[in-house]
């Protein structure tokens, strides 16, 4: 009987278990937590996004890094193959804004769940608690692991690596395959943060500390003014900067930090063109013409935006409506098209979403997952340098990535 040993019980752990099981061959699963999927549970705020229902052409769009790499293995387990696979396995799902798929409880606990039955019904042999040291190899061939506890070894026919990135620590995601695989000689692209708040300078972020925006327009320019990100959504100012759906999917652009300088450029008006905010301005001041413009502001912007659009366009608060000027009244226009915020870098990778940079996929087969380095090996997940905007692609490219590597052992193993 040939064995197949799985390090990680993620969502591309998980799958790759699911996958390799069958035709006789003995898998097991080990996962250095208390339970499987730790990080799947505090997915889409611990309701899993499990993917997204967009058209399958749409995926590679929304993947930042190495799209094309990953050709073979979503189209070989589909948005739709997971959501059949889930719906089989008893949670039924549901299809919210923007086609983000969801559990109809939402409850992440149920996706787990799900999995679980499904690898106790495979007979996949799970291992909890268990921390894997290092990979075993011989005459260059991935032949097993050795676990911390005890330094006890393990052999295996075929070994897949799902361990994670350096995102959630908290969750097991510590960079442990990053090592075992450099170890083995394989390549580890520089690891950063993605999909990650954004620390600003100055003190006008935390000025606005709690307020959300919603229905503006966010521009991230580089040092020679080229737009890097521009999309309509929601954000957050917070204490250290912003953050919120439109900041986490900018981060995904900016990976330049050490060489180049961004700048968030926020558009609160964008349903009005300069024309039509500017006979806007004219009318409000007109209309409140004995007001002081900290009171006329409140038409315009939230009451805590109100202190820091005045300065910004150098318009004292106490100042009467009627006495703004033409040239106040242009900054006040400007301020309002384009709030100005200089970013000092992303926050720690260890708040981000997920892991940008990992294991180079020149070094893998994207068919199936095969090291092209270690026979034996096979790598999955966010280990490798794969990762796309929030919605739930990035689960998808768990759950591909680690069905072509199920199924890529499985292959080799029956090929035997």
């Amino acid at each position: 009987m040939s064995r197949v040993g799985i390090i990680g019980g993620g969502a591309a752990g998980m799958m790759a278990a699911a996958a390799a099981a069958g035709d006789g061959h003995e898998v097991h699963l080990f996962e250095k937590n208390e339970k499987l999927g730790k990080k799947v549970y505090i997915t889409g705020k611990g309701r899993c996004n499990v993917t997204n229902a967009c058209p399958q052409e749409d995926f590679f769009q929304n993947v930042v890094t190495n799209g094309k790499f990953l050709y073979s293995s979503f189209y070989g387990f589909t948005n739709e193959d997971i959501m059949g696979f889930l719906e089989k396995e008893g949670c039924p799902l549901k299809i919210e804004r923007g086609q983000r798929v969801f559990p109809v409880s939402d409850k992440s606990s149920d996706v787990i769940r799900a999995f679980s039955r499904c690898l106790d019904r495979l007979g996949v042999k799970v291992h909890l608690h268990e921390e894997v040291e290092s990979l075993l190899t011989e005459a260059g061939s991935c032949v097993g692991i050795r676990l911390k506890k005890g330094g006890r070894e393990e052999r295996f026919d075929r070994v897949i690596v799902a361990t994670g990135g350096l995102s959630y620590p908290s969750t097991g995601s510590t960079g442990d395959g990053y090592a075992m695989a450099a170890e083995l000689g394989h390549t580890v692209v520089d690891v950063k943060p993605s999909l990650v708040p954004l620390e600003t300078e100055g003190d006008l972020c935390p000025r606005m500390q709690g307020l959300a925006l919603k229905n503006v327009v966010l521009k991230v320019k580089n040092r020679k003014n080229k737009v890097q990100f521009q999309e309509q959504g929601e954000l957050l100012f917070t204490h250290f900067g912003l953050s919120g759906p439109l900041v986490l999917s900018a981060s995904a652009h900016l990976r330049d930090f050490g060489k180049d300088a961004y700048r968030a450029v926020i558009d609160l008006k964008p349903a009005l063109d300069e024309e039509k905010l500017d006979a806007r301005l004219v009318r409000e001041l007109s209309e409140n013409a004995n007001k002081d413009m900290q009171n006329v502001a409140g038409a315009l912007v939230p009451r805590l935006m109100i202190p820091v659009v005045l300065e910004l366009s150098s318009i004292p608060p106490e100042r009467k409506a009627h006495d703004v000027t033409k040239g106040e009244r242009r900054r006040l226009l400007e301020t309002l098209k384009g709030l100005t915020i200089p970013i000092k870098g992303p926050r720690p990778i260890a708040e981000a979403i997920v892991t940008s940079g990992g294991i180079k996929v020149g070094e893998i087969d994207p068919k199936t997952m095969a090291s092209k380095k270690i026979p034996g090996l096979f790598l999955a997940g966010e280990l490798i340098d794969v990762d796309a905007y929030t919605g739930g692609f990035n689960l998808q490219i768990a759950w591909a990535t680690g069905r072509a590597a199920g199924e890529g052992a499985l292959l080799f193993l029956n090929e035997k």
